[in-house]
Parts: structure tokens; C-alpha cells; sequence
């Protein structure tokens, strides 16, 4: 094998709009939901009244998370294609001077000015390969990569749902107690950290234990609140 070969390598997309919604859906409905879960409990021994709180819990919250992320990315991506939009009269309007701001942009990363001005001369003869060139490097987004407000919306209430489901799930197949609700959120807590970790650099232990913490300490918090609130009409 190649020396060439042996140092090829690919990275992963850090830049589409499916893996934030997905993995901060998911995260928050398990999380949300098991508080909001826990926090009925709290207040009320009622089966049908818990399950019918996580239901209502999980719909509801998904659609939020939805509208929210579709909005949010929607306005990010209508931000970018403003500015995008500038750059191109901008292109159209000053291309001597686009050029000598790209050749500027090689030469401070150093490049020698003399090839700087040659590679910045060829890009800027292709218009929309000089057009995507001067928005990555002024912009950090190119025109044909910017995220998708459906593909955020639908992973996100699809992810929010999963994770909503979870922590009901016991309580739609028959218990009575909040105990089995808390193991399966626990355990699918712990998991759901260690799977996001195939994605980032934190160990599986450190990010399972750390989603595992966050959950537990909001479940802990609501159950209490609730217990407060239910004892306090006794």
C-alpha cells in the first residue's frame, strides 16, 4: 500500500443539519419526559393520569421541538443565503477586488503572495467556484451545503418522540409504580450518552455517566416538586 494510500482518510459531516436535532432531540425528549413523568408520580399515585401526563408530554414536546427547529434553522439558512447573496453583487460588481481580498486570504494563511495571486486569478474564472470559495472563507458555508429545515424538523421530532417513548413505556404495558419507569430511563439514559460518544471524542463511560447524571438530577428534581405540590393538598 501507498504512502499516499495509508494517509487517506474522511471525515465525518460536522456541518448537516441532521445530527444536532437528532441527538438533542432524542436526549431531551428521554430526559423531559422522564421528569415530567417522575413529577406526576410525585404528585399522584393515578396510573392513567401519569401515563396520560408522558403522552401529552411526548406529543406535545415533539411538536415544540419540531416547529422550534424547523424556525431556528430555517432563519439561519435564509441568514446565510442573504450574505451569500452579497458576496455574488459583490463578485459581479468588484471582481478585482474579490480577487485581492481571496489572494490576501491565501497569503495570511502563507501562501507566497505570487502564488496566492495565481490561485486566487484561476478560482475567480469559474464564477460559482469563486462564489462558493469567497463564502467558505468569509463566511464558513458554501451555498450548495447549508441545512436543511425539514430534514431539522422531522429529526428532531422523530428523535424527541423515541426518546419520549421510553420512559411511558412501563406504564403503557402495565406498571404501577414509577420504579420501572426510572430503570428504563436510567439504563436507556446511560446508553444514549455511550452511542452519542461514536460521534465525539468523550469515552462511551464518561458520556453515557454524564447524560445518565443530567437525567436523573431533573427527574430528582420534578419528582420532588410534584411531591411537594401533591402533599400540600392533603
Amino acid at each position: 500500500m501507498s504512502d499516499r494510500a495509508e494517509g487517506h482518510h474522511q471525515h465525518r459531516d460536522v456541518t448537516g443539519g441532521w445530527l444536532r436535532p437528532s441527538v438533542f432531540g432524542a436526549m431531551d425528549g428521554l430526559v423531559s419526559n422522564f421528569a415530567l413523568i417522575a413529577g406526576v408520580a410525585g404528585g399522584t399515585t393515578n396510573t392513567k393520569v401519569i401515563a396520560l401526563g408522558g403522552v401529552a408530554g411526548m406529543v406535545g414536546g415533539g411538536l415544540s421541538m419540531a416547529a422550534g427547529e424547523y424556525v431556528s434553522v430555517a432563519s439561519q439558512r435564509e441568514l446565510a443565503q442573504a450574505e451569500i447573496a452579497v458576496e455574488r453583487r459583490e463578485l459581479d460588481r468588484h471582481p478585482e477586488d474579490e480577487r485581492a481580498e481571496l489572494a490576501q486570504t491565501f497569503v495570511d494563511k502563507g501562501v507566497e503572495p505570487e502564488l496566492a495571486a495565481e490561485v486566487a486569478r484561476q478560482i475567480s474564472q469559474n464564477p460559482d467556484r469563486a462564489l462558493e470559495v469567497h463564502s467558505k472563507t468569509e463566511l464558513g458555508v458554501a451555498p450548495g451545503e447549508l441545512p436543511s429545515p425539514m430534514v431539522a424538523a422531522v429529526s428532531s421530532f422523530l428523535c424527541f418522540s423515541l426518546g419520549a417513548v421510553l420512559p411511558l413505556l412501563p406504564y403503557v404495558l402495565g406498571s404501577e409504580g414509577l420504579m420501572a419507569s426510572a430503570v428504563t430511563s436510567c439504563v436507556a439514559l446511560f446508553a444514549a450518552g455511550a452511542i452519542v460518544s461514536a460521534v465525539t471524542a468523550c469515552s462511551w463511560w464518561y458520556s453515557g455517566l454524564r447524560q445518565l447524571v443530567v437525567g436523573a438530577v431533573a427527574a430528582a428534581v420534578t419528582f420532588g416538586v410534584g411531591n411537594l405540590i401533591g402533599a400540600s393538598r392533603l
